[in-house]
C-alpha cells in the first residue's frame, strides 16, 4: 500500500468519492486484541457482582443485543499484571498505593477477572512482571529507587525467579483453570527513567540479563513440562528496539540482540520455550505526523518508526506485537494524558495509531494499557472508587458515594477492531490512498470466511467511499461516532460501492461468509 498525505481533523474541503479495492494479497496473521488488568481489577474484582458483570461484558463479550448491536468489544487477549508482593510492604514499598501488587495467591480481584474473561471466551492470556518478587530483589523493593540500569534481582536468584514464575503458572492452571499462553518476565527494561520511586513497580535490565532469565525460565519450563511461551521482551519505546535511545548499548538494539545469532551473548532464538514474537509499546512515537514529501518521513514519526519496525522484524524473520499504549504528555493533539476523555477525540487519535501499527508496522497483536482507569487517558473504562474525590473544570466537586464504572468512545472504537477482527484473521492489502483528508481503511479476512473492513473518518465532514471487493457488494455495518448511542451500533446493511462515513467516526463493515 502507498502512503498518502496526512491532514489534521480540522481540515475540511470538498472531495470526490474515495475509491478502495480490497485485494486477496495477504499480509500478517492477527493473533488478537487485548488490554491489561493493571491497577484496576484488584479493586473492580471485589465489587458487587452486577458491576463486575457489566465491566466484564463491556470488555470480553461477543454476544449481541436484539437489534444486532454488540454487547461488548470482544477482547481476545487478557494481559495479567503478575504480582511482585509490594502491597505486603505497605508504605515501605515506596510505591503509590494503587499501583502496588500482591503475590499471586492474594491477587483475588485480578484472578476473578481471569475467570470472567475465560467464561466469555477469551482464548489468550498473557502474564507480565514489572519486577521480580520483593524477596528476590537486590534492594528488597519492587521499584528501582535510582540504583542503576541493571536488573533488580539478586545475582544468585535467577533460577529462583524462574521457579517463582513457573510456580505461578502452575497455580493458575491448577487452582483457576487458567492457562497462560505467554509470560513476559521483564516489562519495559529499557526505560531511561530507571523507575525512580515512589512511583510504580519496575526495573531496568540489560539485554544480557534478559537473555539470562529467559534461559533459566526455558530450562525450568522444560523440567516441569510447562507449555507457556516466554515473551522477550516488552520494550518501552520502539526506538529502543531499533537502536540505542536514551539508555546505553546494553539496553538498545533489542531486535538484533535477541534475534540475530551473531549476538552470541543475548541470542534467544534457539530456546525451546521462547515465543518467536517480540513485543513493544507505542508510547512516544505517535508524533510527529509528517507529510510524505518530508525527507524524514520514512525514518521518524507515526509512519517512519513503524516502517522501520516492520523492516527490522522482516530482516530477522520474527513477528511484532504491540502490547501497550495510553496517552502521554507528547500526545499534544489531544492535550496529553491528564483528565479522562469520554469523547471521540481520544478514540479517533487511538484508532489512527491502531491503523498504522497494524498496516505499517505489521503488528500481529494490538493491546491497550489499562482496561479501566481513573482521571487520566489510560483506561478504556472510567472507574470511580467509593470515597474518591472528583471535580475539576466544569465538574461538581465531591466524594464518590458508590463504586461505579462508565464506558467511553475509546472502548467502543477499539471494538471496531477487536470485536470483528478475530484471532487467526489475515490482513489483506487495500489498493488506493491509505490516508487522505482523514480517511483510513484496512481489511481482514477472518477464519470463518467473513471479511472485516475498518474505515476511519478522522475529518469534520461526512465522506463518501466506494469499496470494491470481489464477490461482495453489501455488508453489515457497525459504527462508533460522536452521535448519542452510536457505540459500535449496528446500523444495518450497507452498499460498499456507495457508503457514507459520517464525520469523526469509525465504521466496521462485515461481509457475509
Amino acid at each position: 500500500m502507498s502512503a498518502a498525505m496526512l491532514c489534521t481533523a480540522g481540515h475540511v474541503h470538498a472531495q470526490k468519492k474515495a475509491e478502495y479495492k480490497v485485494t486477496s494479497h495477504a499480509q500478517q496473521t492477527i493473533d488478537g486484541f487485548g488490554a491489561s488488568d493493571a491497577w484496576s481489577m484488584w479493586q473492580i474484582g471485589t465489587w458487587a457482582d452486577t458491576l463486575q458483570t457489566q465491566v466484564a461484558d463491556w470488555l470480553f463479550s461477543t454476544d449481541t443485543f436484539a437489534d444486532g448491536t454488540p454487547k461488548g468489544i470482544g477482547l481476545s487477549i487478557w494481559r495479567f499484571n503478575a504480582g511482585a508482593g509490594s502491597a505486603t510492604q505497605g508504605e515501605e514499598a515506596q510505591i503509590n498505593r494503587d499501583t502496588r501488587t500482591e503475590y499471586f495467591q492474594q491477587q483475588t480481584g485480578q484472578r476473578r477477572f481471569l475467570l470472567l474473561a475465560k467464561e466469555r471466551g477469551v482464548p489468550t492470556f498473557l502474564a507480565f512482571y514489572n519486577s521480580p518478587p520483593v524477596h528476590l530483589t537486590q534492594n528488597g523493593l519492587a521499584t528501582n529507587t535510582g540504583r542503576g540500569g541493571t536488573f533488580n534481582l539478586k545475582e544468585d536468584a535467577y533460577d529462583d525467579f524462574a521457579a517463582y514464575i513457573a510456580d505461578m503458572l502452575q497455580a493458575a492452571e491448577r487452582e483457576d483453570g487458567i492457562h497462560f499462553s505467554y509470560v513476559c518476565p521483564v516489562n519495559e527494561p529499557d526505560g531511561h527513567w530507571n523507575w525512580q520511586g515512589p512511583k510504580q513497580e519496575g526495573t531496568p535490565a540489560t539485554n544480557r540479563e534478559i537473555a539470562r532469565i529467559a534461559r533459566e525460565m526455558s530450562k525450568e519450563f522444560t523440567k516441569r513440562n510447562i507449555t507457556t511461551k516466554i515473551l522477550v521482551n516488552e520494550s518501552s519505546d520502539l526506538r529502543c528496539m531499533l537502536g540505542i535511545y536514551e539508555a546505553d548499548w546494553q539496553r538498545g538494539n533489542e531486535i538484533q540482540c535477541f534475534w540475530n545469532p551473531d549476538s552470541t551473548e543475548t541470542y534467544v532464538g534457539d530456546l525451546p520455550h521462547i515465543a518467536h514474537v517480540m513485543a513493544g509499546h507505542s508510547y512516544w512515537t505517535n508524533t510527529p505526523i509528517l507529510q510524505p514529501d518530508n525527507p524524514r518521513y520514512e525514518t521518524i514519526g507515526l509512519y517512519g518508526y513503524r516502517k522501520r519496525i516492520a523492516d527490522a522484524f522482516k530482516s530477522v524473520g520474527k513477528d511484532f506485537w504491540m502490547t501497550e499504549l495510553c496517552i502521554m504528555s507528547n500526545d499534544e493533539e489531544i492535550h496529553g494524558g491528564g483528565g479522562f476523555d469520554f469523547s471521540m477525540e481520544v478514540a479517533l487519535y487511538v484508532a489512527r495509531v491502531m491503523h498504522y501499527d497494524l498496516t505499517v508496522a505489521n503488528a500481529r497483536s494490538w493491546q491497550w494499557w489499562r482496561a479501566a482507569g481513573g482521571n487520566y487517558k489510560d483506561g478504556l473504562i472510567r472507574m470511580y472508587v467509593k470515597g474518591e474525590r472528583t471535580g475539576g473544570r466544569g465538574q461538581r466537586r465531591g466524594a464518590v458515594q458508590e463504586n461505579m464504572a462508565r464506558d467511553s468512545k475509546l472502548l467502543w472504537t477499539m471494538g471496531n477492531f477487536s470485536r470483528f477482527v478475530r484471532p487467526g484473521a489475515v490482513r489483506l492489502d487495500v489498493e488506493g490512498i491509505t490516508e487522505i483528508d482523514g480517511l483510513m481503511l484496512s481489511a481482514y479476512r477472518n477464519v470463518d470466511g467473513t471479511t472485516a473492513i475498518v474505515a476511519i473518518n478522522y475529518s469534520q465532514t461526512d465522506r463518501s467511499v466506494s469499496i470494491k471487493m470481489k464477490g461482495c457488494k453489501h455488508a453489515a455495518a457497525y459504527r462508533t461516532s460522536d452521535a448519542e448511542g452510536e457505540n459500535l451500533k449496528h446500523i444495518g446493511r450497507a452498499n460498499l460501492r456507495d457508503a457514507i462515513l459520517p464525520a469523526r467516526s469509525v465504521t466496521t463493515f462485515i461481509t457475509e461468509k
